[in-house]
């Protein structure tokens, strides 16, 4: 399609201040993104922020300041893939943000954590990423092409993700991994950490642990199933579930800056013994994930 000369020079004088707002830097210092996806995962870490300043872009509340000495942009992620991918491009182009540490709760996969465990997984899937199959005499038939060799949920077949961290090159990817040198710095300074065991008038039957390592998932799920969590695990590897921290490491690795996420076991995902535990246990894992994240930034170089 042609455009007339005339009026592609009016477009283009009118989009130009949209351009300059979209890019316009709110705050210039160097400063560590501590994000949450939901206001009972940051309040703890907002109450120890210090000297803070408000901004608004995007329709997301960012809030400057000193954590554990440390220069950091607070925001909330919003719940699920969709906001936290948005949410953490807009404080990208509108901080100078040095790296990415997620503080939040999540759906624990592994038979070997418990409630309150806070984990910090080297990397994270996308568990539902998936094609969902054509039923077939006997099973289910993916397109093909569009699917990866991961064992199949039903008819639900993973598949990989295609980023562009450089135009020319797009690859695709079943994971993304956290940055080790913070993985490195995790397992110096918060292993050991001793955590919150009460929530209330419940507690927790063995002290909670900090494990470093190993993978993590994410989906726009709330994952309440004991089937799926046990799919999780033995396809993916996953010790945890949630709904954001892999699109924020999509995000992170995409634009090339250092990404780390603490969880803290609310539930187990659908195996818990009988409900769900995450109304009960929610304040507390959010604690300890936020003791967890305030012990790891004052250890930040």
């Amino acid at each position: 399609m042609r455009i007339v000369p005339t009026f592609a020079l009016t477009c283009a004088a009118l989009l130009a201040p949209l351009a300059s707002q979209a890019a316009e830097r709110l705050d210039a210092a160097p400063r560590t993104a501590v994000v949450s996806a939901f206001p009972p995962e940051m309040a703890a870490l907002e109450a120890a922020t210090s000297g803070k300043k408000e901004f608004t872009a995007a329709g997301t509340r960012f809030v400057t300041g000193t954590l554990e000495g440390k220069p950091v942009v607070l925001f909330l992620s919003g719940i699920s893939m969709v906001n936290a991918a948005m949410t953490t491009q807009a404080a990208l182009d509108r901080f100078h943000v040095s790296r990415i540490v997620f503080s939040g709760v999540a759906g624990g996969a592994d038979p070997e954590l418990e409630v309150g465990d806070v984990v910090a997984p080297e990397t994270w899937a996308q568990t539902s990423e998936m094609a969902y199959a054509r039923e077939v005499p006997g099973g289910f038939a993916p397109t093909p092409g569009l699917v990866s060799d991961l064992p199949n949920f039903g008819m639900m077949h993973p598949r990989a993700v295609t980023v562009t961290q450089d135009p020319a090159k797009p690859e695709d990817r079943l994971s993304f991994t956290a940055d080790p040198a913070l993985i490195a710095l995790a397992r110096q300074s918060v292993e050991g950490l001793a955590l919150k065991r009460c929530a209330a008038d419940q507690c927790l039957t063995k002290p909670p642990k900090v494990v470093v390592g190993g993978a993590g998932g994410s989906g726009p799920v709330f994952v309440d199933n004991a089937a799926f969590r046990d799919y999780a695990h033995k396809t993916f590897g996953a010790r945890v579930l949630d709904m954001e921290s892999a699109a924020v490491a999509q995000v992170a690795y995409v634009n090339k800056t250092p990404f780390i996420a603490f969880r803290s076991l609310s539930d187990l995902a659908g195996g818990d013994p009988a409900t769900n535990q995450f109304p009960v246990f929610l304040r507390l894992a959010a604690d300890n994930s936020a003791t967890v994240v305030r012990a790891f930034v004052k250890a930040l170089p």
